[in-house]
């Protein structure tokens, strides 16, 4: 199998909304940067078909008071993204937002509609609209195009899978996921962006893997990697839910215009009692379980009703669909001749992942030196992965200026055992191929780790996944490089579900959609803590921790 070595200051893992802001700043400031991405940089990434609203802070729309914003929106579903991370790093998040809309604006991503920023959904009637409108749908090629202008080199169809660290970060190794071969990269800081978590737990339909509202490739794979070099992660055990159209799993829910209701056509929320554009209906915010309650208990299915919407706040929310990544349900729509005005929508919630992400400090530090984490990897949504691609593209690229040079014996050590263990996938004829060993996965998470949990059902599912695990090293199977990243991609994901029982079980308590039946209090002394795991004589292991305030 061959080899190439590539040298950089800064190394961006992922080129999805933050990795290319990440870039495009330390590129900025004299840094040589290469992007790495497992896709390709036009269209991956969450972010890659698109995004229709961007939580922003405006004072000459919110007033002056930033705080009263923070406040309400922490109210919304917001308040799930920013969960024990701190109001210092909130408060960097949200005072940097504006600027960066009035960037990409110059870049020619639309921001404003008829010349004004407009905020709509994701609101309580009568509260802040903290999410800003904006046209996203060629938020990638642009941000590319403007990564490619300050000569960042990209290189795409390569999956890193692991870095490069003694004490701190050195740099990484890829996967040449269209040839044999091993890329490896020498970089004095390496920036994570992979995105969150999917294919951990089925998908809406369990027949079809890559069914899901995000990206079937965004495998945890940041996560894993930081962990396994020695990099805390927080609240790893905590559940993701969304919801969306039945059965064709897709973000937008707040783009749709109309009022949740039960069969009876009663609403099943107090916020809407008919289609309102400024504010949707929130209900599902307020609690993402509610579609599946709804179903479990027999007073399903849950429809969004658009009913007596006008005419004018059809095609707007048409628009939106659009930006928001959502045409093939449009176009499926059509075809099926189904008229939205006339025939309300079944929603169900989607089991979207872990919540799980890297510990940093508001600059995106890890505790590895030389290591940052951004976008999904801390909080949920464009605008985080936009700030906080800036800040660590910034701080990646001052700490490089004074970084040593990587110890290149350790870097063609790793190498090596990578090359065996991509060689032991493409050389065996008979065993498991990816999907099989992932659906197991699911299986065992979804069954012991999901809606319900227990010391008894935490405890036989971290068993049968150490099983599945030694298997899976043994008998998985690859007949081309693409397969071999799959493979890859599942033995992470059997990382993260480890660790997500490690963290189920010494999180004794309910809390959100973590629900312990042989604990089903919340614990009001862990209010104030993140739930960390981290790495103590190379085991994983779990402590409670203050938030940084």
């Amino acid at each position: 199998m061959k080899t190439e070595h590539l040298k950089c200051d800064v190394l961006c893992v992922g080129g999805g909304i933050g990795g290319l802001m990440a870039a495009i700043r330390a590129a900025e400031l004299g840094a040589k940067v290469i992007v790495a991405e497992k896709g390709n940089v036009i269209h991956s990434g969450k972010g890659g078909g698109g995004c229709d609203h961007y939580l922003c802070y405006i004072p000459e729309v919110h007033g002056s008071d930033m705080d009263a914003y923070i406040e309400e929106m922490l109210q919304t579903q917001q308040a799930m993204n920013f969960q024990n991370l701190g109001m210092k790093r909130i408060r960097t998040h949200i005072a940097n937002t504006f600027d960066i809309i009035k960037l990409w604006d110059s870049w020619g991503i639309p921001t404003k509609q008829n010349g004004k920023y407009y905020f709509a959904g994701h609101a309580f009637p009568g509260g802040y609209r903290c999410l800003l409108k904006y046209e996203g749908l060629r938020q990638k090629p642009i941000l590319t195009e403007q990564a490619r202008k300050r000569k960042v080199k990209i290189v795409n169809r390569v999956m890193v899978f692991d870095l490069v660290s003694d004490g701190s970060v050195a740099g990484a190794v890829g996967l040449d996921t269209r040839s044999d071969k091993i890329i490896s990269f020498e970089a004095k800081s390496v920036i994570l962006g992979t995105g969150g978590t999917t294919r951990l737990y089925p998908a809406p339909t369990p027949g079809w893997l890559n069914n899901n509202a995000t990206r079937p490739g965004m495998t945890g794979d940041g996560r894993t990697m930081a962990f396994r070099a020695g990099a805390e992660l927080q609240d790893v055990e905590m559940r993701v839910l969304h919801v969306g159209p039945k059965y064709i799993a897709r973000f937008g829910q707040a783009t749709w215009i109309g009022v949740f209701r039960d069969p009876h056509d009663r609403p099943i929320g107090p916020f809407v009692t008919k289609p309102e554009r400024h504010y949707g209906d929130i209900t599902p915010e307020v609690n993402k379980a509610i579609f599946a309650d709804y179903a479990k208990s027999g007073r399903g299915p849950v429809y969004m009703d658009g009913r007596g919407m006008s005419d004018e706040d059809y095609e707007y929310m048409m628009h939106w669909l659009v930006h928001e990544g959502n045409s093939s349900v449009i176009q499926h729509m059509k075809d099926e001749g189904i008229d939205y005005r006339k025939h309300p929508v079944e929603f169900m919630t989607y089991d979207h992942g872990c919540q799980g992400r890297i510990v940093t400090n508001e600059k995106g530090e890890t505790s590895l030196q030389g290591l940052y984490a951004l976008g999904d990897e801390l909080a949920n949504g464009i605008s985080n992965a936009s700030v906080f691609g800036w800040i660590c593209g910034e701080n990646a690229a001052n700490y490089s200026r004074n970084a040593g040079t990587p110890e290149p014996p350790k870097m063609n050590e790793m190498i090596e055992d990578k090359i065996r263990l991509v060689q032991e996938l493409r050389s065996r004829r008979d065993g498991a191929d990816w999907r099989e060993v992932n659906i197991a996965l699911q299986q065992i998470m979804q069954d012991h780790a999901g809606a319900s949990r227990s010391q008894a059902l935490l405890e036989a599912g971290s068993f049968h996944l150490s099983r599945i695990k030694k298997k899976a090293y043994e008998i998985m199977m690859a007949g081309n490089q693409h397969e071999v990243g799959r493979c890859l991609e599942v033995l992470n994901l059997v990382d993260l579900g480890e660790l997500v029982f490690l963290g189920a079980m010494d999180r004794k308590e309910s809390r959100g959609n973590h629900v312990r039946v042989d604990y089903p209090l919340t614990n009001p002394r862990f209010n104030k803590k993140v739930h960390v795991v981290k790495k103590v004589d190379g085991k994983a292991a779990a402590e409670w921790r203050d938030i940084s305030k």
